[in-house]
This record gives structure tokens, sequence and C-alpha cells, in this order.
């Protein structure tokens, strides 16, 4: 049973200094912290080392979801203004959410032309109607939307990357190529973030990963949405409504799932893997299987896929926090935090990572 924690017990003192602002080089290299469930054993280590805490028969399950590039600057025709926003959700009738600094000033019929980071002009948007979290807007001329995207679009990094880059901005190409994962080649769906401790992977440590396991690693695709970071705000987190996502788990990713136990562990790469896993119904479809996940894991819940977890080190107020938190505990994941903190390990999206076993 799921306690009913208040939004303090996500809360932790945290140095703004150690967000990362840019990755890790080769991305293998992050540090990690190496954790067991059933001991205070704590080791620092790197991604690139995760192949010794691994044995035959494990099974690595991923997030192959591919990252658009949803940040896009719009300049309105006719005064020439420029706006800044995220193209967060398509929708089924080929309409898509913006939500933009500023789009107050918007009315229905305005053209928003998006800006190439050249500053040459691409496709034109069309504002529809006004909803709570932004415009539905719509392409126009029949413009092929992920085609404009990819031409003009920009990486969605989270804003507090932005914020604590300042003015030591990097160019478009760089973040395109390293806020994606290199084995995510799923756009399905439109992801408005990357899942995050798949970055950390190279062919080569999968490679050895595969050596170690004798199982190929296998994935699930889940569309990582814009709730996936929005802080918790209720005063309980039993008031949180946790957002919509869609996902999709093969049969050979599922047939492989089933296998694993009781001779093998399955190790879950990031907190959006999870949310897809502990998703599907009980028992496993045989078949490839579509689902839309609102699943708030919170302290006291039960897993049903997971032995382990590689995940980044998250924010406070998380969804995600707090379901990293269900699996060591939220008053011994504070104090892995401050330890981390102290020893200057780097935090969130381009972070370091944590290895729970």
């Amino acid at each position: 049973m799921q306690s009913d924690l208040r939004l303090e017990d996500l809360e932790y003192p945290f140095s703004q200094h150690l967000i990362a602002t840019m990755p890790a080089e080769p991305r293998d290299s992050a540090r990690l912290m190496v954790v067991r469930r059933d001991s205070e054993e704590i080791i620092h280590a790197r991604v690139s080392d995760l192949p010794q805490w691994l044995r035959q028969g494990d099974q690595l399950v991923l997030n192959e979801t591919q990252v658009a590039s949803a940040r896009v600057v719009l300049k309105r025709e006719q005064d020439g203004r420029e706006f800044e926003g995220l193209l967060a959700e398509k929708r089924a009738n080929e309409t898509w959410l913006l939500m933009a600094k500023n789009s107050r000033k918007f009315c229905p019929g305005d053209r928003l032309r998006l800006q190439h980071e050249s500053g040459e002009a691409g496709a034109t948007l069309r504002c529809l109607e006004k909803e709570s979290d932004g415009w539905i807007v719509e392409f126009v001329d029949g413009v092929d939307s992920s085609r404009a995207l990819e031409e003009c679009g920009r990486t969605p990094l989270p804003p507090y990357i932005l914020r604590a880059r300042g003015e030591c901005a990097q160019s478009d190409a760089f973040d395109r190529a390293r806020y994606r994962t290199t084995f995510g080649q799923d756009n399905r769906f439109h992801s408005v973030a990357s899942p995050t401790a798949g970055l950390h992977f190279t062919p080569e440590l999968l490679r050895r990963v595969d050596q170690v396991t004798q199982r190929p690693p296998v994935f699930v695709t889940l569309e990582v949405g814009m709730g996936t970071f929005k802080p918790v705000e209720a005063a309980r987190l039993s008031d949180h409504v946790m957002h919509m996502e869609r996902f999709l788990v093969s049969a050979p990713t599922l047939a492989q799932i089933a296998s694993t136990r009781p001779n093998g562990r399955l190790v879950v790469i990031g907190t959006t893997t999870v949310r897809a896993l502990e998703s599907l119904p009980d028992p496993l479809p045989s078949s490839d299987f579509y689902g839309q996940s609102s699943l708030f894991i919170q302290p006291g819940y039960q897993f049903k896929h997971l032995d382990a977890l590689l995940t980044n080190f998250h924010l406070p107020r998380s969804t995600l926090l707090s379901l990293v938190g269900s699996l060591v505990g939220l008053d011994r994941l504070k104090s892995l935090y401050a330890l981390a903190q102290h020893m200057n390990y780097r935090f969130y999206s381009y972070g370091d990572a944590m290895l729970i076993l």
C-alpha cells in the first residue's frame, strides 16, 4: 500500500552549482554511485564500470524513444515579434499544443514562422484556439511537421540547464547529438525530453554488457511528456494528478522479460523505462502491447518488473524522486543525495548516475 506523503517529503537541500550544464565526455565516463538495497555498502565508480555489477542471465531494458527537436523560435508575421516556445504535444487531428512565453498576446488566426538557428525562416504555424496550457496551432500549406522540426526545431533542453549555462551557449548541433541516446531510433511518439539515464550508454558499453549477460539489451518505447518534470505542487502526494504517456512494448521484449527470472535480474535503465514496465498488464501479453500510463510510483509501491535500476540524480518535488525513493526509501535516498553533493556528483539530465542493486 502506498504511503500518503506530504509535499515536503520530496524536498532536499541542493546546491545549484552542481547542475550539469554539459554531458560527460565520453558518455560512459560519468560517475556512478553504486548502492545495494540490502546493505549500507556504497561504491563510487564510473558508468563504464557497469558490467562488473552484472552477471550472466541479467536483462538490460532501455527506453529507445528519440527526443524531438520540439523547442521553437517563432516570428509573428504581422509585427515581426519573436517568441520562444515548445511544441509540447501532437494531437490526433494533426494539430499541436504550443506552449510559448507571452502567448497570451496571440490571437486566433495569427501566423507564426519558425526561425532556423541561422535566422532563416521556415514553416508557418497558425493559431487556432487558446487552452489552459497554451495554444492549439497547426502547420499550414500541408507542411510535413516532422521535417519542419528537424530543419528549424531546437533541442528541448530542460530550462534549468539553459539557465545554468547563462551566457555560455552551445550550438544546437552539439545538444542535438548529445541529448539523444546512441540507440534511440523510435520517433513514432513525440518525446519532449530524453530518457536521460540512457544518455550514458555507448555502443561499446552495450556490447560489453551483452558479453557479460549473454542476453542482448531489449527496448521499450515510452513517450516522455512535459509532465515528466512537472513538479509536484499538491500538499499531499495523493492529490497530485499524474500526466498520461503513451508507450509500446514489443512481443520479443515481452518474451525476454518473462523469461529472465528466476535465473537473472531485470536491470532497468531510467525511470521512463520503469513506468512502461510497471504499467504492463498482468499476466504479460504475448503480442505487441500499446498502452497509456499515468502511474505515479510512491513509497510503499511493490515493483513487479524491476530488480535493479540505473538512474540520474533527480529534482526535489519531482515524481521521479518519489519513484527512486520507493525503491530505496526516501530517508536513505536523501542521505545518498547529501553524500553525492558532498562529493561533487553532477545532478540532473546531463549529470552523473546511481545504480541501485
